[in-house]
């Protein structure tokens, strides 16, 4: 994938847009990242060169994109929306986008201007990352802070659901109720890695280089981390099966059909936030959702294929969960960052900036 590219260099034309075959591809992808080209298309009922090959056109055309990051469990989150003087929201995106403890940045169209997705290691470097570094730039009006406490589900559980339900299924096993709570466990220590010194350092190299193409070979990885082939297999394998790393297959979503996303805050009962919070995640249009500080404790964001999809996508949840109050909703306009991953105007990925925590 090409290190910078002007955002608006490129329009969409008959050869950057999705195939059915390519949705199929992207929802193996999300299911197995890393799987052989071999296991995906037989998921697909292809061959594996043809996977492979069809994988490469939405490489290097931008449309999606595999990433991977430190597990959620290792970060405090939150999620910041950014109010900006007039003719500095610009100035002030491309000042947050090069962050790296900024994840995520959507412009929106409501009573805020950006709503920012942001990760530190406690709550004192997240107030002092938030109030200082974001609420001190230039052009910055106000912010406003919402502390992610449960996560019921993120961007890398949405699937685009373009598979057939048996090829899904032998790609991984169902998904399992999520409880991840938003906070650092200082004394955490990573499962079956050494955490200091140059072991640490190199665990986080391998974060960062998969960071900008999660399905590196084992060969490639070593010789961008300083190690061999064999020790990157083995730590990369540690990090597996400690859950501290995470990855994930993203599209260029408007291309895809998903033009639309809304972010939701909502109200629910203390006692059915869980049990809401699960059941809405799963809903094939919640692209994240996660119960959070504030006045409203529930935050969801949605993918949709249009603004028509609005109004049904809420008498949805009005039927299905009648102890749900939408309280406010944010139509998002573009999203110049998404998880460490610059984005031009249709959603493409341009560039990668590493995600680190601020100390």
């Amino acid at each position: 994938m090409p290190e910078s590219v002007s955002p608006r260099e490129i329009a969409p034309d008959s050869d950057t847009r999705f195939s059915e075959l390519d949705l199929a591809l992207v929802d193996a992808l999300q299911s197995a990242p890393r799987a052989p080209w071999t296991r995906i298309g037989r998921a697909l009922g292809v061959d594996a060169t043809t996977a492979a090959r069809r994988w490469e056109r939405l490489h290097t055309g931008r449309l999606a994109w595999i990433t991977a990051h430190a597990s959620a469990k290792l970060a405090t989150v939150a999620y910041v929306e950014v109010r900006c003087r007039p003719r500095s929201l610009q100035t002030v995106v491309a000042a947050l986008a090069e962050l790296p403890w900024v994840f995520s940045i959507d412009e929106t169209a409501g009573d805020f201007d950006l709503f920012v997705s942001v990760a530190a290691t406690d709550l004192p470097s997240l107030g002092r990352s938030v109030h200082g570094a974001i609420g001190g730039l230039p052009g910055v009006r106000s912010t406003r802070t919402r502390l992610g406490i449960r996560l019921y589900g993120e961007g890398g559980d949405w699937r685009i659901r373009a598979m057939e339900p048996a090829g899904r299924a032998t790609l991984s096993p169902p998904r399992a109720v999520r409880h991840t709570t938003h906070t650092t466990h200082t004394t955490h220590t990573t499962r079956g890695t050494d955490t200091h010194g140059s072991r640490a350092a190199d665990n986080q190299d391998l974060v960062r280089v998969l960071g900008g193409d999660g399905r590196l070979g084992y060969t490639e990885l070593g010789a961008a981390t300083g190690i061999s082939e064999h020790t990157a297999r083995r730590r990369l394998r540690r990090l597996i099966n400690g859950g501290d790393i995470t990855f994930r297959c993203d599209l260029a979503h408007p291309l895809a059909g998903l033009s639309t996303m809304v972010i939701y805050r909502a109200t629910v009962p203390h006692a059915d936030l869980d049990p809401i919070g699960n059941a809405l995640a799963r809903m094939e249009q919640v692209r994240m959702c996660a119960s959070v500080s504030g006045p409203h404790n529930l935050l969801a964001i949605v993918w949709l294929p249009g603004l028509d999809a609005i109004a049904p996508f809420e008498l949805a949840l009005t039927r299905r969960f009648p102890a749900l109050e939408v309280r406010d909703r944010t139509v998002g306009l573009h999203s110049p960052k998404r998880m460490g991953w610059l984005l031009d105007a249709h959603g493409r990925a341009t560039r990668h900036v590493p995600l680190a925590l601020p100390g």
